[in-house]
């Protein structure tokens, strides 16, 4: 049986962390979409033509051990406003969603435009402050600035949010979990709460 769990949400909000404690919680299998984008951003710096990339993608590119580079996360998010380069991979996701057993993805677009009809769906968030300051904790031996971070945090966000092509934005029906505030383990409760509770609804 299938059960799709749709989390969506900007850059540094925990939904990735979130949905990896999801997928172990309730053992359904695990897609960090935004990975697919990084495999064809980082064969972009390749020299490779984003939308040939995204067609001829493999599971091998996803094992890169640069993709959570800052270059390859900035050519991810060129790639992502490609209409081609979005099309060519939503069939991936899609069947990836469908599999038996469960499946939580995350991304910018599972509930609106990947998974439209999920099980239940979240939008997972933070100031952009917050969200600043956990991946200038992650780069910390980088040398970079917590402003020069904030002001990517804020590039990409603009990015992802005023693009044409599927625009980040909660799903209608989605229920928005602020992780500002929020311990990993209090963010992870609310998210498995709120999927019992339509598994038992």
């Amino acid at each position: 049986m299938s059960f799709t769990v749709a989390i969506d949400g900007p850059a540094a909000a925990g939904k990735g962390t979130i949905s990896k404690a999801v997928a172990r919680h309730f053992n359904f299998g695990h897609l960090d979409t935004g990975l697919l984008y990084r495999a064809v951003g980082a064969r972009m710096l390749d020299g490779v033509e984003p939308v040939a990339a995204a067609k001829a993608l493999d599971a091998r590119d996803l094992d890169r051990t640069d993709l959570r580079s800052a270059e390859v996360a900035q050519a991810a998010s060129k790639v992502a406003v490609i209409a081609e380069v979005r099309a060519a991979l939503v069939d991936f996701q899609r069947a990836f969603a469908r599999r038996s057993g469960g499946a939580v993805l995350d991304g910018r677009d599972i509930g609106t435009v990947i998974c439209p009809e999920a099980e239940v769906k979240l939008f997972v968030t933070a100031s952009a402050e917050v969200r600043a300051q956990r991946r200038f904790l992650e780069l910390a031996d980088s040398g970079t600035t917590y402003e020069a971070v904030l002001a990517d945090v804020r590039a990409r966000d603009e990015r992802d949010m005023t693009r044409a092509e599927a625009p980040l934005k909660p799903a209608d029906d989605a229920v928005t979990i602020d992780t500002s505030a929020l311990s990993i383990e209090e963010a992870v409760a609310q998210a498995i709460a709120v999927i019992e509770a339509r598994q038992q609804g």
